[in-house]
C-alpha cells in the first residue's frame, strides 16, 4: 500500500496573500537565508517522509515547483473568478483535503512556518493515526500551535469549509488532543517582516545567502 494511503499528508497552505507583511516581496517568497520562508517548510514537509499537498496560487506556484513535484500542487483560482467565492483559509484547506480525499488522515500546515522540525511532523503523523481524538493540535509549553491533525472521519467537514472559515469551528465542536511537541517552532509563524527579522536575528544562518539544493524530482 503507497504511503499516501498509510499516512497523513500534509497540506500546506501557500495561499494567502500575507497582507500584514510590509515590502514589494510576497511574504513567502522572502529570503531566509539560503532559501525562501516557503522553500524551508517544504524542505522540512520532505524531510518527515509524509506524502504531501501544496496549496497555492499563481503568483507562488513558481517557487513552489522549484522544491515540489506538479503532481503535489492545488493552484487555486484568481481572486474574484466569476464561478469561485473569495479564497480563505478555509477554502485552502478544502482543496488540499479534497485533493488527498482517500488519505488516512491530514495535517494543516501554514506556508509561513519555517522552523517546524521533521520529527514534529513524524510525531503529529503518529498521533491522527492512534485515533485518540478526531483532531491532534501541537504544542509546546502548553501553547497551542501548528500543524493541526484531522482523521480521516473529518474530511466530510474539512470538504465544505470554505472563505476565511479556518479550523476554529471544528476545534470547538469536536474532542482534540494536544501533542506536546518540544518544538518551538509550532509557535513560529512569519505574519510581518518583524517576524521575520526576529527570527533572523535569533538565527544567524538565516542571515547568509547560499543556493538550496531541490529535494523533490518534479514529475507530472
Amino acid at each position: 500500500m503507497s504511503p499516501a494511503r498509510t499516512l497523513p499528508t500534509v497540506v500546506v497552505l501557500a495561499a494567502g496573500a500575507g497582507r500584514r507583511f510590509a515590502g514589494a516581496t510576497p511574504k513567502l517568497a522572502s529570503p531566509l537565508g539560503r532559501a525562501s520562508v516557503l522553500a524551508h517548510t517544504l524542505e522540512s514537509v520532505l524531510g518527515s517522509g509524509l506524502p504531501l499537498v501544496v496549496v497555492t496560487v499563481a503568483p507562488l506556484v513558481g517557487l513552489v515547483r522549484e522544491v515540489v513535484a506538479s503532481r503535489d500542487i492545488v493552484l487555486l483560482p484568481p481572486v474574484g473568478s466569476a464561478s469561485r467565492e473569495p479564497l480563505g483559509a478555509g477554502y485552502s484547506i478544502a482543496a488540499g483535503v479534497t485533493a488527498r480525499a482517500q488519505a488516512c488522515g491530514w495535517l494543516v500546515l501554514p506556508g509561513d512556518m519555517p522552523r517546524v522540525r521533521p520529527q514534529t511532523l513524524q510525531l503529529m503523523a503518529r498521533a491522527v493515526g492512534q485515533g485518540a481524538a478526531p483532531i491532534a493540535c501541537a504544542q509546546h509549553l502548553g501553547r497551542a500551535g501548528h500543524p493541526v491533525g484531522l482523521a480521516a472521519e473529518m474530511y466530510n467537514e474539512l470538504s465544505r469549509l470554505s472563505g476565511d472559515q479556518g479550523l476554529r469551528r471544528l476545534l470547538a465542536r469536536y474532542p482534540s488532543l494536544a501533542v506536546e511537541t518540544g518544538d518551538p517552532g509550532v509557535l513560529v509563524d512569519i505574519d510581518t517582516r518583524e517576524d521575520l527579522e526576529r527570527l533572523i536575528a535569533a538565527e544567524p544562518a538565516f542571515a547568509v545567502r547560499q543556493p538550496v539544493p531541490l529535494r523533490q524530482t518534479d514529475q507530472a
